[in-house]
């Protein structure tokens, strides 16, 4: 009887011990989410060197004038000659892309949570903030240089409203996802409506958060520059503007390819970002590509 229940008790240790290697190895390391973000991101790069050969092809082959599209090296020349302007320019647009995004997310944020506290809030202001986004931006744009000057204020305030948007919605979302049994059961443990907020909807609200997240970055970089197209005399879509007056196409296609490669850059960040502060919806989501593939 002592050797039956020796040898049950040392195979659940053996069971345990192979349950919690293979928990260990099912950990997410900074390693295996690198090689999911490189398993993920090489086939767009691919699609990317494809496209940038086949533009080289068509200037190479003079299949189209050169002042309607520059060929890569002229257009990576117009970057090499002037690098500090670009860097200037960049940099303008870099800081109000970032001021713009970071008001839309405390924003956008505090919004969501109002609104999924309150029906009456929810619908008082969804619907308007409905008709908001329906508006152009570049066509109230203008107003906000009249109400606010040529300084920082319009494009800041026009990146606001382009990324305010998809970040209230993927919020309020996320807020609303969460499972009724859930948060009966934490009425039913005594939890406070502020106990259950941190520690219920808040935590399973951020995986949709980090979607919208990341459109929103990239908004925000079509926002600051559409408020420099109205009036500025610094950033990218200054130096948009001012190359499409003198038809000079290299320095277009220069200013795009920067602007382009920003909205990249900070989405990418964004996606660092979720790996780092949510491991385990990040490990999930590439086992999940995994098997797909």
């Amino acid at each position: 009887m002592v050797t039956h229940t020796q040898s049950a008790r040392d195979g659940r240790q053996e069971s345990g011990g192979e349950s919690s290697g293979i928990a260990e190895r099912r950990r997410p390391g900074m390693v295996q989410r690198l090689g999911g973000f490189l398993e993920r991101s090489w086939r767009p790069f691919a699609l990317l060197a494809g496209l940038l050969v086949a533009w080289w092809a068509v200037t190479a082959a003079e299949l189209v004038e050169p002042y309607l599209i520059p060929s890569p090296g002229d257009t990576f020349d117009a970057i090499a000659q002037r690098p500090e302007y670009f860097w200037e320019h960049t940099w303008t647009t870099s800081y109000e892309t970032l001021l713009g995004f970071g008001i839309a997310i405390a924003v956008g944020v505090i919004s969501a949570v109002l609104m999924v506290q309150s029906q009456t809030l929810e619908k008082t202001l969804y619907p308007l903030l409905l008709f908001a986004q329906v508006i152009p931006k570049i066509a109230i744009a203008p107003l906000f240089v009249v109400w606010l000057g040529f300084g920082m204020g319009p494009k800041v305030l026009v990146a606001v409203l382009m990324a305010f948007f998809p970040v209230v919605i993927s919020m309020v979302t996320g807020l609303k996802s969460v499972d009724p049994e859930m948060l009966q059961l934490s009425s039913t443990m005594g939890a406070k409506p502020w106990q259950t907020f941190w520690k219920i909807r808040f935590p399973a609200s951020l995986p949709h958060l980090f979607a919208g997240l990341k459109v929103a970055a990239t908004m925000a970089v079509t926002g600051a520059v559409v408020g420099e197209f109205v009036g500025a005399d610094a950033g990218l879509g200054f130096v948009i503007l001012q190359a499409n007056g003198n038809l000079d196409t290299p320095m277009l296609f220069a200013g795009l390819l920067i602007m382009s490669l920003l909205g990249v850059l900070l989405f990418v960040l964004v996606e660092w970002a979720e790996q780092l502060l949510l491991p385990w919806h990040a490990s999930r989501r590439d086992e999940g590509a995994t098997t797909t593939l």
